[in-house]
């Protein structure tokens, strides 16, 4: 099923439907500052575990997940002032922070190290849906082996329409990944230079 949201301002009976698909257990794909991302409720093991599926990742390789503002993340992560300060100034924004985990971030989302990454998007669809919903959601690049990020919604919806329950369409993106930077321990550190400026990590 794919559905239209408005992008600069989504329509509140259709977050609330697709937020209705993930109370229910469901997988979406849904536009991000950056690409299309695939979801689940962070607390839906069984989601978690299809989205491994489906994008044949290793548990190695934990998913990020979103959050709305960094009240919300400092439920799921340890925040030190540096990291606050840090994220205040880039968030929302097309950045992935690696931080310590907090007891709230499922096991299956934690590296060996138990950090997890984190997101707050610059996208008010992505706000929208963790606000409705009360609690993150998984965000992992909806990505095809041989054909790379897919950007538009009605060729996400070919290749991935079985294997989830809804498609957002937020119109064709230009996908850039999200710059991911980590600031366990208070050491900056560039895991990928992608679409945030990360010069002053550098």
């Amino acid at each position: 099923m794919i559905i239209s949201i408005n992008q600069q301002n989504p329509q509140v009976r259709l977050i609330r439907r697709t937020v209705e698909t993930l109370r229910n257990g469901g997988i979406i794909i849904y536009p991000t500052d950056t690409v299309y991302g695939i979801g689940c409720d962070l607390f839906n093991k069984r989601g978690i575990e299809r989205i491994y599926e489906i994008k044949r990742r290793s548990h190695k390789q934990p998913f990020s997940f979103i959050c709305a503002d960094l009240k919300d993340i400092s439920q799921y992560a340890l925040v030190s002032n540096y990291a606050y300060k840090t994220m205040k100034r880039l968030l929302p924004g097309p950045y992935t922070f690696i931080l310590e985990a907090s007891r709230m971030v499922p096991k299956l989302l934690q590296s060996k190290r138990q950090t997890t990454g984190i997101r707050v998007p610059d996208s008010r669809i992505c706000l929208a849906l963790v606000l409705e919903l009360g609690h993150p959601i998984i965000s992992t690049s909806a990505a095809v082996a041989d054909e790379g990020i897919l950007s538009d919604p009605e060729e996400i919806e070919k290749k991935f329409g079985r294997a989830v329950d809804m498609v957002i369409d937020g119109g064709i993106l230009a996908p850039e990944l999200s710059s991911v930077v980590s600031l366990v321990d208070d050491v900056p550190e560039v895991i990928r230079a992608g679409k945030g400026d990360v010069s002053e990590f550098q």
